[in-house]
Formats: C-alpha cells, sequence, structure tokens
C-alpha cells in the first residue's frame, strides 16, 4: 500500500496506510483486556483493605466510598478530552504510556503518611482510566468485525472482572498478613508488564474491520510505525487546548444526537450502579450481616465473580454476536431485560437467608447482570461512526464513572450509615434505581426498528442509482450493506442477484435468487 492513514485529525493532511493483515487473533482483545484488568485490580485491592484502612487512619464507612471514588474527579475531567484525543493519536502508545504512569501512582498510594493523601493520590488513578478507557475500547471495532465484537468485549469485561477478584483477594490476603502498603505495592505490579504489551501491539486504521465488513477491503489495514505524525502543540498550547475545546463539543453533540445512545447511556449507567454497588460493599455485607470472617467474605465474592460473573459476560457477549443481525436494537434490548432480572434475583437474595441460600442467588444476578455489560459496549461501536469511537467511549465512560463507579460506593454507604450501617437495608433502598435503567434499555426497540428500516432502505436506494449507472461493484457493496441490517428484504436479494450476474458471478447470484 502506498498511503498510510495518519495518526492526527482525520481532516488535514496526507493520510499513510502501513501493511495490512488478512486474519487478526484473540492476542489484540486480550492485550487490551488486560489494560481493563489493571484498572478493575487497582481500584478493587482498596475493598479487600477495608478493615485495616479503617484500623490504620480511624475513618468510618463513608470515608472509604469517598476513597473508592476519589478517582472520579480526575477521570470525569480527562476521560471526554481523552476520548476526543484517541480519534487523533496512536491509541496502542497512548495507552502503553499512560499504563506505565499509572503503576508508578498506584505504588506511590503505599507511602501516604494520612487519609487525605492517599485519597489524593487515588484520585490520580482516575486520569490513567480515563486515557486507557477510550484508547483501547476504540481500537476493538478496528480490529474485528462485527460479529466478533461482543466476544472481544466478552474479553475485555471477563477480564475486568478477573481484575476485580485478584484485587480483592490480594486485598483481603495480603493486607492483613503484610499490611496494606504491602498490599497496594503488590497490586502495581502488573501494569508494567500490560504496558510494555501495549507498546508492541500493531494499530489497525480507524474503520479498517468496518472496510472489512462492507466488502470494501479484502484485508485489515495496519498504521505504518515509521509515517509521519503532526505533532499535538504544532501551532501552541493555548490554539491546542482551543481546539480541544471546540472539537469535543462537537464531537458529543454529534454523539448524544443518535436517539439510540441516549437511550443506552442511560440504562449502562443503572448497569453500572447495581454491580459497582454489589461489588464495592459486598464483603463487608457478609461480614456484618451473615458474621463471616474477612477471609471468608473475600472468598465468597471471588466465588460470585468467578463463577457468576465471568460466565455471563462470556454468554451475553456470545448472544449478542448471534442476536446482533436477527434482531433489532437487539445490544441494547437484550441488557434492559438481563439488567431487571439481576436486580430482582439480588433484592431476593437480601431477604434473612443463610448464606447457602443467599450465595447462589447472588450468583444468578451477577450472572445476569454482568451479561449486559459487553452487549452494550458492542453496541456503541455499532451506533458510532469510527472516527468518533473514540469520544462515544469517553462519553460512555464518563457516565458510566460518575453514574455508576463513583456514585454507588458514596450512595450506599450513606444510605447504610443513616441505617446504622446496615448494608441489607441500604442494597435494598438503593438497586431499585436499575428498574428506570432497564425500562429505558427496552424501549430503544421501536427506535432501533426504525433507524434500521431506514438504514436499508438508504442503502438500497444508493445502490439502485449505482446499479443504473453501472457501478456494479458499487451496488453490490451497498446492497449486502442493506441485508447487514435486515436480512427479509427481497427486492434487495433480487437486485443483489442481478448485479452479481452483471459482476460475472453466476454462483453467488443463483443463491440471491
Amino acid at each position: 500500500m502506498s498511503r498510510a492513514e495518519r495518526t492526527g485529525p482525520p481532516d488535514g493532511g496526507p493520510v499513510a496506510r502501513g501493511p495490512g493483515v488478512r486474519a487478526v487473533s484473540a492476542l489484540p482483545m486480550w492485550v487490551l483486556g488486560s489494560a481493563f484488568l489493571v484498572d478493575a485490580l487497582d481500584q478493587n485491592v482498596i475493598r479487600g483493605l477495608i478493615p485495616q484502612l479503617r484500623a490504620h487512619f480511624g475513618v468510618g464507612d463513608v470515608a472509604i466510598g469517598l476513597l473508592m471514588s476519589a478517582f472520579v474527579l480526575v477521570n470525569g475531567l480527562v476521560t471526554l478530552p481523552a476520548g476526543y484525543l484517541a480519534d487523533r493519536w496512536r491509541r496502542t502508545r497512548a495507552a502503553s504510556a499512560t499504563m506505565a504512569v499509572w503503576s508508578g501512582v498506584s505504588a506511590a498510594c503505599a507511602a501516604a503518611p494520612t487519609f487525605g493523601v492517599l485519597v489524593a493520590l487515588r484520585g490520580a488513578l482516575g486520569f490513567g482510566q480515563g486515557v486507557t478507557d477510550p484508547s483501547a475500547s476504540s481500537l476493538i471495532p478496528d480490529y474485528y468485525v462485527l460479529g466478533r465484537r461482543g466476544r472481544a468485549f466478552s474479553v475485555q469485561q471477563c477480564l475486568t472482572f478477573v481484575g476485580t477478584g485478584v484485587g480483592v483477594l490480594i486485598g483481603g490476603l495480603v493486607g492483613p498478613a503484610l499490611g496494606w502498603r504491602a498490599a497496594l505495592v503488590v497490586a502495581s505490579l502488573p501494569g508494567v508488564l500490560v504496558a510494555l504489551a501495549l507498546w508492541r501491539l500493531p494499530e489497525p486504521t480507524r474503520g479498517a474491520a468496518d472496510r472489512v465488513q462492507a466488502g470494501v477491503a479484502d484485508h485489515l489495514e495496519l498504521v505504518d510505525p515509521g509515517a509521519p505524525r503532526t505533532p499535538l502543540f504544532d501551532r501552541g498550547i493555548r490554539a491546542f487546548l482551543a481546539d480541544l475545546g471546540r472539537g469535543v463539543v462537537r464531537d458529543v453533540r454529534v454523539i448524544v444526537s443518535i436517539p439510540t445512545l441516549r437511550f443506552a447511556l442511560a440504562g449502562v449507567s443503572a448497569v453500572l450502579f447495581v454491580l459497582t454497588a454489589v461489588a464495592s460493599w459486598m464483603t463487608v455485607f457478609y461480614q456484618r450481616q451473615l458474621g463471616l470472617t474477612q477471609g471468608q467474605a473475600t472468598t465468597a465474592f471471588l466465588v460470585m465473580v468467578v463463577a457468576g460473573g465471568i460466565p455471563g459476560v462470556v454468554v451475553g457477549g456470545r448472544v449478542a454476536d448471534r442476536l446482533v443481525t436477527r434482531l433489532a436494537g437487539a445490544r441494547v434490548v437484550l441488557p434492559g431485560v438481563e439488567l431487571a432480572v439481576a436486580t430482582t434475583v439480588i433484592i431476593v437474595s437480601l431477604a434473612d437467608l443463610p448464606l447457602a441460600a443467599c450465595l447462589p442467588l447472588q450468583l444468578v444476578g451477577f450472572f445476569f447482570a454482568t451479561s449486559a455489560v459487553p452487549a452494550l459496549r458492542a453496541g456503541l461501536t455499532d451506533a458510532v461512526p469510527s472516527h468518533l469511537r473514540g469520544t462515544g467511549f469517553g462519553t460512555f465512560n464518563l457516565v458510566s464513572v460518575v453514574c455508576g463507579t463513583a456514585a454507588a460506593p458514596l450512595v450506599t454507604a450513606v444510605v447504610a450509615q443513616h441505617f446504622g450501617g446496615n448494608l441489607r437495608t441500604a442494597f435494598l433502598v438503593v438497586l431499585p434505581l436499575a428498574y428506570p435503567g432497564a425500562a429505558l434499555l427496552i424501549a430503544t426497540a421501536p427506535i432501533a426498528l426504525a433507524q434500521d428500516a431506514t438504514k436499508a432502505a438508504r442503502f438500497y436506494e444508493d445502490a439502485l442509482q449505482r446499479y443504473e449507472k453501472r457501478d456494479i461493484p458499487g451496488a453490490i457493496i451497498q446492497l449486502k450493506n442493506a441485508l447487514q441490517v435486515d436480512k427479509t428484504q427481497l427486492p434487495v436479494h433480487v437486485l443483489l442477484g442481478k448485479a452479481l450476474l452483471a459482476d460475472s458471478q453466476p454462483a453467488a447470484a443463483a443463491f440471491e435468487l
């Protein structure tokens, strides 16, 4: 190839394309997912250290909830600009460099002399996730075609839950044995290895897998690592910040103008609120309400994550891939149903039940809740144009953090403190907030149906015009695009058969006709 995509803004200057590959292995999804494993590990090690931190600093539940939510301010400030820049820079290198710095900050938390310093350092970790999430997530739809994205995001979420479990395990085992400072140092080490793996990962051009899916290309184009790149500050920092501000506002307006995404973002808030509320305080719930020791509570939580969360994301991703071409809006509607079921089952498990009855119910609830996540993330890539996916995931991350990861621990802690530390009552108060989110997700079905019908008709009309102008290859591509949206359109099959005959593909034409 003679031209390669530049990693700078898509609307300026020449672009350079590097070599391509005809098939993509599972390696990129596992490397990118490992970044989320490290993020989850760093966040959740605190959840395994709650008794040690309370004893060392003499703080209560609200202070611990604030510590677990500390990264929200930095993350909220960073994630949208980082998403905007992820659409313009080398994402693998940006994620790698951020991960290396992130690991250093994580290790520095072990030296915090006061609780306030610890909160400030944990807050700085929000910068890492704010940059890494949009960069890594927007790479997945450029590596993988439509039918593989659910699986790729399920791997991402699997590793997220592995990181959650490992983080709690490190906190629950290393904390009591060697102290909370040693646990934080141990938790910082995997990030260095993941940073190296990200640096070595080849980067696809934006929209590469979409072009393969549409039949425009027969292989995945990769960014030429030697291609010149426009510096971020080539016109000075002030001009850069002004362009950044205008660009973020412009791209976010495009993102929120998509009706399906507005509903999906509301639903994501509900999903993350439920998952984070449960994950943040469940080990403490087991200790206070069920009388378990710290080690027993950690083990019970790990069983729920491993036996419920990991199968949930695997099944959820595969089901979403199977239904994406069969059911309009499947990647948004299905999570709504799963969220409603999950919330109901978890609420039932909060009755005054022994662990032998409580844990299996919570495992089932966690399964359904986690099965919704890969479908929602894959659905975002389906709805957002390839050149805006970084901003799309930045928006997704901001909503997830503010309404889920940050709000859930703190809200649950405040409610529990109001009821004398009773986490059972706190869960029963906050978890029903998920039902409106589930209803919004399910309500996207008629919107998705209408959008799909309009999209298929637009593809067909364009194909018909191309066919009449004897642009046979262009007509075939647009007709295949229409069938990806809706396979039941008889006129599309008929015209595709005629176009294939005109293109000297009689066997394929006979199949269509």
